[in-house]
């Protein structure tokens, strides 16, 4: 046999891998390390970005659809798939504090609107 004979066909080579890739999760999924959630209440519906647009500025985005809606929830903004519209979640920021949308009733706080300005409430 030469040197430049290959020892092992592609074919075999990617066999070998898609083989490989296959047992890893089967065996995964049968020691339980692989999570299937039916709670919908901890699943995240989506990951958002906001684009800051500016007056005349120009801006790219995908001219695709994201199968996702939007929908004003007592008065928060709400994400909602288009293939199951049960499935929806309220849009938060990062510090967890719901996005209010026009409609609806504005939120009542907790603490006064003075709170911690230096006025004495009367």
């Amino acid at each position: 046999m030469s040197q430049t004979e290959a020892r092992f066909t592609i074919r075999s080579l990617i066999l070998t891998a898609i083989a490989t890739l296959i047992a890893t999760v089967v065996a995964l999924e049968i020691s339980g390390k692989i999570d299937h959630s039916d709670n919908k209440d901890h699943v995240p519906v989506g990951e958002f970005e906001a684009i800051h647009l500016q007056p005349g500025e120009p801006f790219r985005m995908s001219p695709k659809s994201s199968e996702l809606h939007a929908v004003c929830e007592q008065g928060y903004l709400a994400i909602a798939a288009d293939v199951d519209p049960s499935f929806r979640g309220v849009l938060v920021d990062y510090k967890n504090r719901g996005v209010r949308c026009s409609r609806g009733p504005a939120p009542v706080h907790d603490r006064p609107v003075n709170e911690g300005t230096g006025q004495k409430e009367e």
